[in-house]
């Protein structure tokens, strides 16, 4: 829910409040109580295990726990938004966000125990001639010539996607994340495909089984169906809320989950049972 501020809006919290900067801390008996806070100034936390893997850098060897912390920007709430509910209802009136272009396939599941049909969006750099208003902004199906040549020898990475719950390819803070990797104009290198969960993205269902957090079996197919078609690119997930959890599940069991071929995993705001 990180959010930048408009400097209008600091400019407006200024006169209203008459404070300068500089001037932004108080004596309170007899200690400093800092009111960064009113100009939307967050604390950042980490957690994290003990000791963390070290990476290699040109430095030597650095514990993620520090190249996280380095690599984290500070956090600059709007200072109008106060809370999680205002960030989210913003984010329904703000501008539409990154217009990343999608082409859909529709899988059948290859397991019998799970029959039915998935959406997969992989990010294209073509604009579509014409909106499909069967399917969300900016996303047309593959025509069936154009899906029977798909597939590449190429090393670019890839990157793997599942949505929050009832959420979908379209979602904003999915297509923010991604436009920096995928953005041709911004040296984007990266392929990305996002896997909707059954009915979900305006897909249809088609049986009665549809998905929760440990519905780990239309990723596994993709991930095997991305090996194949994809040989030599290297592939991560990341996965948002409910598609974390259903990441996690894929990280956590063993057997044919846990031999997924995916060189990375991202887990973000996922939901954990302490």
């Amino acid at each position: 829910h990180i959010k930048t501020c408009d400097p209008g809006l600091y400019r407006s919290l200024y006169s209203l409040l008459r404070i300068k900067v500089q001037d932004l801390a108080i004596l309170e008996t007899g200690n400093i109580m800092d009111l960064s806070w009113l100009l939307g100034h967050a604390r950042v936390s980490f957690h994290h295990s003990k000791n963390t893997i070290s990476l290699a850098s040109k430095s030597g060897k650095t514990a993620l726990s520090e190249i996280c912390k380095a690599s984290t920007p500070p956090c600059k709430l709007n200072p109008l938004l106060f809370n999680g509910h205002l960030h989210t209802a913003w984010t329904a009136v703000k501008a539409a966000g990154p217009p990343i272009v999608y082409k859909r396939q529709i899988f059948e599941s290859d397991d019998p125990r799970f029959a039915g049909t998935f959406a997969v969006d992989f990010v294209t750099h073509e604009q579509a001639p014409a909106e499909d208003s069967s399917l969300p902004p900016r996303t047309t199906y593959f025509a069936e010539d154009e899906f029977a040549n798909i597939g590449s020898d190429d090393t670019k990475p890839m990157l793997i996607t599942l949505h929050g719950l009832s959420g979908g390819s379209h979602e904003i803070y999915l297509r923010h994340v991604l436009e920096p990797l995928v953005d041709q104009s911004e040296q984007g290198d990266w392929e990305a495909i996002v896997v909707n969960s059954r009915g979900c993205a305006m897909s249809k269902i088609t049986t009665g089984i549809l998905y929760n957090a440990r519905a780990t079996w239309d990723l596994r197919q993709t991930v095997k169906w991305c090996r194949k078609m994809y040989p030599n690119r290297p592939l991560f997930a990341i996965g948002y809320s409910l598609g974390a959890n259903i990441l996690t599940n894929v990280r956590r069991c063993g057997g044919q989950c846990h031999n997924l071929d995916l060189l990375s995993l991202i887990f973000l705001s996922v939901l954990v049972s302490r």
